[in-house]
């Protein structure tokens, strides 16, 4: 180490203070005092890596001790400076006194064995003791105070104008979405005497609980074969021929394994939205008993009532559809980190000559990187995942389409039609507002009524297309569709209506004569 120099050295004021005292009031003093006041003067001499803001002189300690662990020996110099010279002017020669007992309140019986070990059977000092344990060195005074460990023990809390309607406002609270005011006021109608404030402080820690537990995501793993989480992704794709447009992906994730079907849509119809069922139902091999959707109009009604398509559809297939609760579509996150990872990694960098291009891409990836990547929350790769939850599927294999052999519920209209692949049909007008079931069969519509057939069509060709029956339609055109009764078996063939006499035509001057002559003679 540097010897000092004639410089007169410069340190910060705690140690400077210090030296001086020490000095003054214990010309000799220990091994002990020097090697630790030493330490603190090279622990704060060393500038800006104390933290002092300037550049101090390096000093060789009373003893010609070496340099060591800064933090260490700044602790062991201050204390025993103070401990030898008594406080610093203007600073309290102890902690409050609610700090140092609260820790020592903390303390285990273990720690309190051991610093009595050490004070009383090891005879070592309370700094020692202090900087070997990390205790403050007021804490290890009072532990050796204590005759007998005690163990922490919260303060009973003081019982106050509210404590009677505790019960009352924790249950109550909730129910006025914790509104201070409003339990103040009903607080006052059963003689509380106290004030408003201390019904908000009451109030604050249970407004702020039950903030936190709103906010907490839960993540909700499920079995093999359990569920599924459907849903619409839109993104505009560039094409080579027409350019961009937005394209509708339909993303079907099964819970456990998180494999995904991806399919390309112009549309979220119906029909589309069913079509993508079946065709992920053939890319898995069956389907999970159970499928999370949100809330669209192919689904359900804004009241929640389901698409009558829909539930036949599900019903045909065997699954149980089920909803996310309304405005939280997090509910169904894994579908939801599809429909970005699809965003994210197909559609980049990525052109199309036309839409038979697009499917054939994005099968490719499908297989190719989609169901062989690790997945950031199972760490593992899909399609190995797949394996094992694809015993747990229904399966679907053999099973005929929903659009060929189930039978779909209409309501009749006001004109009594019923639309089936955008053409109309009529069925009898008293149906009117009731419900009938379309199935196609070959090339014939039958419509059924309670499982009784009411009509058959033969299916139009194109769209937007009407056929009305005579004998479905009321009044006129029922009587027209009924077959003319002939009255002759009542009166024989002479009794027909004779045919109406010739009648003379004469000129009207003769009339205006016979008028004039007062009539015929």
């Amino acid at each position: 180490m540097d010897e000092p120099t004639e410089q007169t050295p410069r340190y910060c004021p705690r140690v400077s203070w210090g030296l001086e005292r020490l000095d003054q009031r214990y010309p000799t003093h220990g091994a002990d005092e020097c090697r630790a006041v030493g330490r603190g003067v090279e622990a704060h001499a060393c500038g800006r890596r104390a933290g002092h803001g300037e550049d101090l002189v390096p000093h060789r300690c009373y003893c010609g001790l070496t340099w060591t662990d800064e933090i260490v020996a700044a602790a062991a110099g201050e204390a025993v400076a103070e401990k030898m010279v008594g406080p610093e002017p203007g600073r309290p020669e102890s902690a409050p006194e609610g700090s140092t007992l609260g820790e020592v309140a903390m303390v285990g019986q273990a720690l309190w064995q051991e610093v009595h070990r050490r004070f009383y059977v090891a005879q070592q000092s309370k700094l020692a003791i202090s900087l070997d344990l990390g205790l403050d060195r007021k804490t290890v005074r009072r532990l050796l105070e204590l005759e007998t460990w005690r163990a922490y023990a919260r303060a009973p809390q003081a019982v106050t104008l509210l404590t009677p309607f505790t019960p009352f406002l924790e249950t109550r609270a909730p129910a006025v979405h914790y509104s201070a005011r409003i339990l103040f006021q009903e607080l006052r109608q059963q003689q509380y005497a106290g004030s408003y404030e201390t019904v908000k402080r009451f109030v604050q820690p249970l407004r702020a609980a039950a903030g936190a537990a709103e906010g907490t995501q839960t993540r909700f793993e499920t079995p093999p074969g359990q569920q599924s989480q459907i849903d619409w992704g839109q993104a505009p794709v560039p094409f080579r021929r027409g350019g961009p447009r937005a394209v509708h992906f339909f993303v079907l994730t099964l819970g456990y394994c998180r494999r995904s079907f991806y399919a390309a849509y112009p549309g979220e119809t119906l029909s589309q939205f069913l079509d993508a069922h079946e065709r992920a139902f053939e890319y898995f091999g069956g389907h999970t008993h159970e499928h999370l959707y949100d809330r669209p109009r192919t689904v359900c009604h804004p009241g929640g009532r389901w698409n009558a398509t829909f539930k036949a559809f599900a019903d045909y297939w065997g699954f149980e559809p089920r909803l996310c609760r309304a405005y939280r579509a997090r509910t169904k996150g894994k579908v939801e980190s599809g429909v970005r990872y699809l965003k994210g990694n197909f559609l980049p960098g990525r052109e199309f000559l036309d839409d038979r291009d697009l499917d054939e891409q994005l099968a490719q990836w499908q297989a190719e990187v989609a169901d062989v990547r690790v997945h950031g929350t199972t760490h593992e790769r899909p399609w190995e995942r797949f394996q094992r939850e694809q015993p747990f599927l229904i399966p679907t294999t053999g099973h005929r389409g929903f659009a060929l052999d189930a039978r779909q519920p209409r309501i009749v209209a006001d004109d009594y039609l019923v639309s089936f692949e955008s053409n109309r049909y009529s069925v009898p007008c008293a149906l009117i507002g009731q419900t009938v079931a379309v199935q196609r069969q070959g090339s014939q519509l039958l419509l059924f009524h309670r499982d009784r057939l009411v009509a058959e069509h033969a299916l139009l060709p194109g769209k937007y297309q009407t056929v009305i029956r005579p004998e479905h339609g009321p009044g006129a055109l029922a009587r027209n569709a009924r077959r003319v009764h002939s009255t002759a078996g009542r009166a024989g063939a002479d009794s027909r209506r004779a045919p109406f006499p010739e009648v003379e035509r004469r000129d009207p001057a003769l009339y205006d004569a016979l008028c004039a002559a007062g009539g015929p003679a």
